[in-house]
């Protein structure tokens, strides 16, 4: 992977999938700013290493046209953004459309705004990518998480339109993993029905979508495209 001198913005960053594509971006010799909801221990790691860890919660549309503010009052380019901030939960009875509204602001109005203000940044650096991060789930829908799967649909669709619109210079692409890792509370029911869903059958841990980031990141010849890590899921 090339080095560009303009940091990547990583959007909730604070755990997980996000922390790992921030620490492996920082040894890989990059700039890196990463956005949090609420403090974890992780983030002092990474501010010891040199990374700008800017609290927003994409709650609303001055939320996140607060945060464009102070990102812009921090650099003037940027490499690329990362849009793996994300909300998994599934709708209360009777609180169905404050959820939707929910997912939709964190999934969708999020990257868009971001997107379409930031996209000044991005045309600073010799390289520039946007990556959206979606889910598996789109592509069967979800009887459990309607609303979470159709706000992830809408950033799929993002991903062509703002590919179409930037173009040539900025590249607009994404990833749709599917399970990636357990959490410390799964317990071995659901961890067997969890990796039976799959061809390959096996937890692969985020190393796989920081493959995929790079993939994107590295390669000229790519966009409007989506890809589906999700160990053959729509084999079985």
């Amino acid at each position: 992977m090339s080095v560009s001198n303009a940091p990547i913005l990583i959007t909730g960053a604070s755990q997980r999938v996000g922390l790992h594509c921030a620490e492996r971006l920082l040894d890989d010799g990059h700039s890196v700013i990463v956005t949090f909801r609420g403090e974890k221990p992780a983030l002092q790691r990474l501010r010891d290493r040199g990374v700008l860890t800017l609290q927003a919660d994409f709650s609303d549309e001055a939320s996140i046209m607060a945060f464009i503010d102070v990102l812009k009052s921090h650099t003037d380019s940027l490499r690329a953004i990362v849009h793996n901030a994300s909300a998994w939960f599934a709708e209360a009875p009777g609180e169905e459309a404050a959820a939707f509204q929910q997912l939709f602001t964190v999934h969708m109005l999020a990257p868009y705004l971001i997107n379409l203000h930031c996209a000044e940044l991005l045309q600073r650096s010799e390289r520039a990518d946007i990556i959206h991060i979606s889910d598996d789930v789109v592509r069967k829908g979800s009887g459990n998480r309607p609303a979470y799967c159709a706000s992830k649909a809408g950033l799929d669709s993002l991903t062509l339109s703002f590919a179409a619109r930037f173009a040539p210079g900025i590249k607009v692409n994404g990833i749709a993993p599917a399970l990636l890792m357990f959490n410390d509370d799964d317990d071995a029911e659901y961890r067997t029905k969890a990796l039976n869903k799959s061809a390959l059958g096996f937890e692969p841990g985020p190393g796989v979508i920081y493959q995929s980031l790079r993939y994107l990141l590295d390669t000229p010849y790519i966009t409007g495209t989506t890809l589906t890590v999700n160990g053959g899921r729509h084999l079985k």
